[in-house]
Parts: C-alpha cells; sequence; structure tokens
C-alpha cells in the first residue's frame, strides 16, 4: 500500500492506476520506464487550458511512496489546470541524444491533488521542496516507451488490467 489515500472506486480493469499499482503488474517495464524519467530533472507536461486547448510545460517527476508525484509552482496555470480536469500525459525529456538511444517514455491519466496534511509533511521532510507547492498524484491510464532494437522500432505500451503489448515494426 501506497500510504497516500485514494478518493476512487474500487479499480476496474479501465480505472487509473498509481505507479505502485502499475509497478506490480508489470515491474521489469515500470523500472525501465522510471530510469528513463529519472535521467533528466525536467520533462514535459501537457494539460488541458479552460478552453480544451493543449498546454504544454515543465515539470519535474518524483517517485516517492510508490506514487509518481507531480509537484508545481502555487496556483500555476499547470496546478490550476489540473484542478479543473485533472487529465494529462507526462512526456521524459528526450534529452541531447538525437537517436533516442534510451527510448521515448511517456505516461497519462488523472492527476489527484494531494491535501493530506501527514503526506505533505512527509514529502516536504523527505524531498524538501520550494515552498509552498501543489502536489499531485499520478493515477496512470496508460504507459508508453518506444525505442530501438537493432533495426527494428519497438513500441511497449500497458494500461490497467491488460498485460503489457510490445509491437516490432522494421
Amino acid at each position: 500500500m501506497s500510504g497516500i489515500p485514494c478518493s476512487m472506486a474500487p479499480m476496474t480493469s479501465s480505472s487509473p492506476v498509481s505507479w505502485d499499482g502499475f509497478a506490480t503488474t508489470e515491474p521489469d517495464f515500470a523500472d525501465t520506464v522510471q530510469r528513463r524519467f529519472r535521467l533528466y530533472k525536467h520533462h514535459v507536461l501537457a494539460t488541458l487550458r479552460k478552453d480544451g486547448s493543449p498546454r504544454v510545460t515543465g515539470l519535474e517527476a518524483d517517485f516517492r511512496f510508490g506514487e509518481m508525484l507531480l509537484g508545481m509552482m502555487p496556483d500555476s496555470l499547470k496546478a490550476l489546470d489540473l484542478r479543473r480536469d485533472p487529465r494529462f500525459a507526462l512526456h521524459a525529456n528526450p534529452g541531447p541524444d538525437a537517436e533516442m538511444n534510451d527510448g521515448d517514455v511517456r505516461v497519462s491519466g488523472r492527476a489527484v491533488e494531494i491535501t493530506d496534511p501527514e503526506v505533505i509533511a512527509r514529502f516536504i521532510e523527505e524531498a524538501a521542496p520550494p515552498e509552498p507547492f501543489h502536489l499531485f498524484r499520478a493515477e496512470l491510464t496508460e504507459v508508453v516507451r518506444i525505442g530501438l532494437d537493432s533495426d527494428e522500432l519497438v513500441i511497449q505500451s500497458w494500461r490497467p488490467g491488460q498485460p503489457l503489448r510490445t509491437v516490432r515494426r522494421k
């Protein structure tokens, strides 16, 4: 158990899951994705504006308490977007390597704001973020990695309630 309360109904095959829930079902894939996110500090977050158009901004992702956590400055537009509509996509920084030898990774789902004072205090103690801040927990609906294996493009994708799917293309 992650130690972060979840207000969602019990999981069905299409319900979003926590990072820990993903890592439990696909530990090797989760490890690969997490390592890819940890290569760089900043990543690209996509949220939805009031008018439904996309907003793309930089963001740091943190892995703690069995969760993928997204921290933001107070009242930042991305935080306000997520409070209004929790759908998001997070693309790992592609880095300076134009060949993308480490692959291309992205996750999407719902961002749920964490307001529990005990969890916030624990995060402050462990991560020492600049304060004040908003903290969101990622509830995943899809995880994708695209990479190269010799001369093949390898696309791995996972969704809650489904096994890891791998497609190879020449």
